[in-house]
């Protein structure tokens, strides 16, 4: 191998190398940031998960109390109409780490409306912290499977596996209307319960298609909330997670029964 030849290969296998870290490096939301960086990245409108990743250290930084993070609650009521879901879900949850933020409370309140639900849940957990139970029917919903439909009639062209864990956007199924290939997400994280349709076979727009089961970091807020404000017509919904199955971890079991018990406390009191 010639000498330039040498040189070539040690630069592809450097950039092999680099390259996931530099977006590992630049994905990461543990990365400190400065001030003046956190500045920029909460309004770089061009890179949402910049912002994201600014409102989680400005969130750890309130977790702490740090007098300094006061300076950003501005820009955090502001984003609470940001277009973008994942900023706003973001965002729901940040809020609530401070209860004495000005115009936290009221910004929440609003958030119980928006159109997606998770940030909706995020909103009502928050919406919690400040001993405001407005959000109760929501955070109900979190422990409640997400019950998909075809946006349209057409032919499915591909759907999930039984089984398969999703993100929040995550694709579930394509249907084909017409000319048009139509992609199905998900609106929630979790895992795909049951399947309704068969690739190859024809739907009707509004008919089922896929069924996921909440995500157990959702399910998991969601009963620890019910713990402090959930009542009595909860237990069907709480019990469902007490039940000895592979997919439930032990921790949500065990909080569930805990959360069981809290209600029926209140209940007696």
């Amino acid at each position: 191998m010639s000498a330039g030849n040498r040189l070539l290969f040690f630069f592809i296998a450097w950039l092999i190398v680099l390259m996931p870290f530099w977006f590992w490096w630049n994905t990461w939301f543990g990365r400190r940031l400065s001030d003046q960086a956190l500045t920029e990245y909460l309004n770089d409108d061009k890179h949402p998960r910049h912002i994201q990743q600014a409102l989680v250290q400005l969130g750890d930084r309130m977790s702490r109390h740090d007098p300094s993070a006061v300076g950003w609650y501005p820009r955090l009521l502001r984003l609470t109409s940001y277009p973008v879901e994942e900023v706003r879900n973001t965002d729901a949850w940040i809020l609530g780490q401070d209860t004495a933020g000005p115009g936290f409370h009221e910004a929440l309140l609003q958030m119980l409306q928006d159109p997606s639900p998770v940030v909706r849940g995020n909103a009502a957990l928050s919406l919690v912290r400040f001993g405001d139970a407005k959000g109760h029917s929501q955070i109900v919903a979190l422990l409640q499977p997400a019950e998909i439909s075809s946006p349209a009639t057409g032919r499915v062209v591909d759907v999930d596996k039984v089984g398969t864990s999703i993100r929040q956007g995550g694709l579930l199924a394509k249907i084909q209307d017409g000319a048009q290939l139509l992609e199905v997400r998900s609106p929630v994280s979790g895992s795909v319960r049951r399947i309704s349709v068969e690739p190859g076979t024809s739907v009707s727009a509004g008919a089922d298609l896929v069924t996921v089961d909440p995500a157990p970091e959702a399910v998991w807020e969601a009963l620890r909330a019910l713990y402090l404000i959930g009542q009595p017509q909860d237990l069907s919904a709480v019990r469902f997670y007490q039940r000895n199955s592979p997919d439930i971890p032990e921790r949500i079991r065990q909080q569930a029964t805990l959360t069981e018990q809290a209600i029926l406390r209140r209940a007696r009191q």
